[in-house]
């Protein structure tokens, strides 16, 4: 329910708070006084659209809160979760209008978008008037309120989930199709490329394999001949080694005779052929390195120039053959067993639309009985509220051609003001007035079932006598018990129904200047009486007007 609502700068209101209940609570006062304005507050807080013009004159913004009890089941809770929002601390909607016409949002002091904020303030508060602009009569909304005052919520979800499991299973039919349709005008191709990627069994990474393989060998190639005549001049007929190691034998034997002349010469001999013998060993090791098949080179060309040829044929790079491989692969499976699962998806999608037709035309059946019985409740609401020549039609219009998600119907709330005039739809036929009538014995009932916590009603009563004024003041009174209800009215018989008054009124500022300001204050007993009084006798209040005001309030509201 809404617990309060605070507007600052708002046209005429300077600073407003205002604690509501639950049950019915009425807003009365003079013509002019601002009650228009605190209903286009309350829209305001509800995203509804803004503009510069509704800030007060002095200042360069005004703002409109409004803080709202909601029950724990309400799914308001489950919309702010989707969006971030925790409501453990209640739940307030915050506007702010800018002079300029730039308006900002908030819900628990968290910035949102506008469009946010009205998604959010159509789940709490239907505000029902005399401009369609206020009024929930979108068709779209009918099916909803009919399904719930039927109880076929349940019903209505397993449809739209049959619709969903069928248009699902349909889109994957049209999906494989298409692919078999593929498959097939390439048949040919694919058998002859797959058959070739299974017989080349390309590899990931074997290109840089075998690149890195072929180029070792190449070097390998250019530098065997180089060191195999090094090993030979060392190791051969002509080496070194063996006419050193014969000098340096012929100085050892002269060694004792002239030691001091022989010495180093022989040191540094020694230290040569030791050289000489580990280039030896290097080179052998080395020379022995550099032997390969040269057949393995030339096989690792023919396998990269495959590898290289394949790649340019299919046109992708050489590491992605192994993945078009088992693509062709999948893709020649698939043709081989298309057929098959064509078959078996084709008898899926008949199973689902058959269910959901039967789902459909059940849910179709049930709403039309729902449909006569809510008519035939609206119906007798409407005698009392002046309407006793007008018919309330649910119109249906079932199509198994224009399936949707909510079934196959088309349903809207139609209306015939008199007999023998053209029915349609209500925000076309009705007038204001006759539309918030219908409106109300419409809420009435479907009572607690598909219904925002808190509904307002602006100017019900307007147009309409005494005894019509009472009808909608017990209709009110009776609607409160399952919802909060707040109406602006100027019939005593709708405020002497309420359980919460009060007094709309305009005053001049006292403080000097020629400024005045709208202010609403709660009022009860004396002051409550005085109030109804003037509303029945006008601008003097007479003993007689007060005595039928009391007979009013103490008038049983049943």
């Amino acid at each position: 329910m809404l617990a309060q609502l605070s507007i600052r700068d708002i046209v005429l209101i300077e600073r407003l708070d205002i604690e509501f209940s639950n049950g019915l609570s009425v807003l009365t006062g003079e013509t002019g006084a601002g009650k228009s304005i605190l209903l286009d507050s309350l829209a305001l807080a509800l995203g509804g659209r803004g503009e510069g013009g509704l800030v007060r004159n002095t200042v360069d913004e005004g703002s409109v809160t409004a803080v709202f009890e909601p029950s724990d089941d309400h799914p308001v809770h489950n919309l702010l979760s989707e969006n971030g929002i925790s409501t453990d601390d209640g739940l307030i909607l915050r506007r702010v209008q800018k002079k300029d016409g730039k308006t900002r949002a908030f819900i628990n002091d968290a910035p949102v978008s506008v469009g946010l904020m009205k998604q959010i303030g159509s789940q709490l508060v239907e505000i029902h008037g005399q401009h369609d602009d206020r009024a929930m009569l979108d068709a779209s909304t009918h099916r909803n309120l009919l399904d719930a005052h039927g109880g076929l919520e349940k019903l209505a979800d397993m449809t739209g989930n049959a619709w969903r499991a069928w248009k699902d299973a349909e889109g994957k039919l049209d999906a494989l199709k298409a692919e078999v349709e593929e498959a097939q005008r390439e048949a040919d191709y694919l058998r002859s490329s797959s058959e070739e990627l299974k017989l080349l069994a390309p590899e990931a990474g074997e290109e840089n394999k075998l690149a890195d393989q072929r180029q070792k060998m190449m070097k390998v190639e250019q530098v065997a001949t180089d060191l195999a005549e090094a090993n030979e001049t060392l190791s051969g007929n002509g080496s070194p080694v063996t006419t050193i190691s014969n000098l340096a034998r012929r100085l050892e034997r002269k060694r004792q005779q002239a030691p001091e002349l022989i010495d180093e010469t022989l040191e540094n001999l020694d230290m040569a052929l030791n050289a000489l013998y580990a280039a030896q060993n290097s080179l052998e090791t080395a020379f022995h390195e550099t032997h390969f098949d040269p057949q393995e080179l030339e096989s690792s060309e023919e396998r990269l120039f495959a590898l290289r040829a394949a790649a340019r044929k299919y046109n992708v790079a050489v590491e992605n053959l192994p993945d078009l491989a088992v693509r062709m692969a999948d893709n020649l499976a698939m043709l081989e067993d298309g057929e098959d699962r064509l078959s078996k998806l084709n008898a899926e999608v008949k199973a689902l639309k058959e269910a959901f037709y039967k789902l459909a035309i059940d849910l179709s059946q049930k709403r039309e009985e729902a449909g006569d019985i809510l008519a035939q409740t609206v119906m007798k609401e409407l005698p009392a509220l002046k309407l006793e020549l007008a018919k309330f039609i649910v119109h249906q219009e079932a199509d198994e051609a224009n399936a949707g998600p909510s079934g196959i119907d088309a349903l809207e709330f139609w209306v015939q003001t008199n007999p023998g005039s053209k029915p349609g739809a209500m925000r076309k036929v009705a007038s204001g007035g006759e539309l918030s009538r219908f409106m109300l014995a419409l809420k009435v009932a479907l009572a607690d079932r598909g219904s925002a916590p808190t509904l307002v009603f602006d100017e019900i009563d307007s147009g309409v006598g005494g005894a019509v004024a009472d009808a909608i003041g017990r209709r009110l009174a009776r609607l409160s018990d399952a919802v909060q209800v707040l109406s602006v009215t100027h019939a005593p018989q709708v405020a002497a129904k309420a359980s919460g008054h009060y007094l709309i009124a305009k005053s001049m500022v006292g403080d000097g200047s020629d400024r005045v300001a709208t202010a609403v204050t709660p009022i009860v007993d004396d002051v409550r009486l005085e109030e109804i009084a003037r509303m029945l006798s006008g601008a003097t209040v007479t003993d007689e007007a007060r005595a039928a005001a009391e007979k009013l309030i103490n008038q049983p509201s049943a």
